[in-house]
């Protein structure tokens, strides 16, 4: 099996025409020769070489690339596809205002989902939703500010984690990613590959201990060295959750699941092998077992000091973030598993 790059763009301003350029490494061959391609992007057309172009009875080219197989050119996708740089997401802000209506209400994160896909013709359509999204359906309430970010009653102890539970379907608690997945996968056909998304045990868990985003992660640290046993068990639960949560969007129509343990990357690596790890493999394995044939992609922000620990995760595309390069990545992990490039604009150059 050969190394994959893919290549993610993630911005996040008004950018009213797009123009990408990148260059690829020779895609599944082993060697180094480098391929460039010239994207074109405006708000209603993303146009390759003619020559390049799939055929609409293939599967999708990015399900393809990350399975390994050969194909024709580099996917392209942005990782926050949906946003505030789209005006016709911020017109719908202005009926739908909480973040919560907009991924929660089925038909409007369907158009949410829709929209970049619609713009630019990414090669990739995520459901937009949040790693929060399914607390609720194991006992844990959250809600949104606009200007803050997630709020949640802090969760330090081992009585507070007892009103947490195993969800036994989610369907019930949350039918609406079952009815945009659905959707999407119908819209787009073969066009794009159709991607979902969870957040990982030990990034929930910063969320649950912290009582919301945080900059230096000191409570859930305190607990990491106070009351290890307690934040294992709330992993735990965690992970049991979000495997089955995972299972449940490929069942609804999700052909790739993206794994965020965004903030593992604040921990040093033998921490990182206790309280991370263990649970990313606890639901990469419950996501292979039910669908061995869906391909899992891992991402952790700062994640340069634990590139090769992330391979061990069971996930079969490594997402590089700025503190690596694609030279080095290839060295470090070799070709065994494929390797994702997130190239993140710098809102001081725009």
């Amino acid at each position: 099996r050969h190394t994959i790059f893919i290549l993610i763009i993630s911005f996040e301003s008004a950018l009213p025409g797009l123009c990408f350029q990148y260059s690829g490494s020779s895609l599944l061959t082993g060697r180094t020769a480098t391929e460039k391609h010239r994207f074109q992007c405006s708000r209603h057309f993303c146009a390759s070489n003619p020559a390049m172009n799939i055929e609409m009875s293939q599967e999708p080219l990015l399900l393809r690339a990350v399975r390994g197989e050969s194909v024709e050119r580099c996917p392209v996708w942005m990782m926050r596809q949906a946003g505030r740089h789209m005006q016709a997401y911020r017109d719908l802000v202005k009926k739908y205002p909480s973040f919560r209506e907009r991924s929660e209400i089925a038909n409007v994160s369907t158009e949410i989902s829709l929209q970049p896909w619609r713009a630019y013709g990414v090669d990739g359509c995520i459901l937009f939703s949040d790693i929060l999204t399914p607390l609720p359906g194991m006992g844990v309430e959250f809600d949104i500010d606009e200007k803050i970010g997630p709020k949640l009653k802090p969760m330090r102890s081992i009585e507070s984690i007892s009103t947490m539970f195993v969800n036994k379907d989610w369907s019930k608690s949350t039918p609406f990613v079952k009815q945009s997945l659905g959707e999407i996968r119908r819209t787009v056909g073969n066009s794009a590959t159709v991607l979902g998304f969870v957040g990982l045990p030990f990034t929930l868990a910063t969320y649950l201990v912290e009582g919301g985003t945080s900059n230096e992660y000191m409570e859930i640290k305190k607990l990491i060295y106070a009351q290890p046993q307690t934040l294992h068990k709330m992993l735990e639960i965690l992970a049991v959750n979000i495997g089955n949560y995972a299972i449940f969007q490929i069942d609804s129509g999700a052909q790739v699941i993206q794994v965020f343990d965004s903030w593992a990357g604040s921990l040093s690596p033998e921490d990182y092998d206790v309280f991370a790890l263990p649970y990313q493999q606890m639901v990469v394995d419950a996501i292979k077992r039910a669908h061995p044939e869906t391909p899992v992609i891992i991402y952790i922000a700062k994640s340069g000091h634990l590139l090769e620990r992330m391979v061990r995760s069971g996930a079969d595309v490594v997402s590089l973030d700025w503190t690596v390069s694609i030279a080095e990545a290839r060295q470090r992990l070799g070709s065994e598993v494929g390797a994702a490039h997130l190239v993140q604009s710098d809102r001081c150059r725009q």
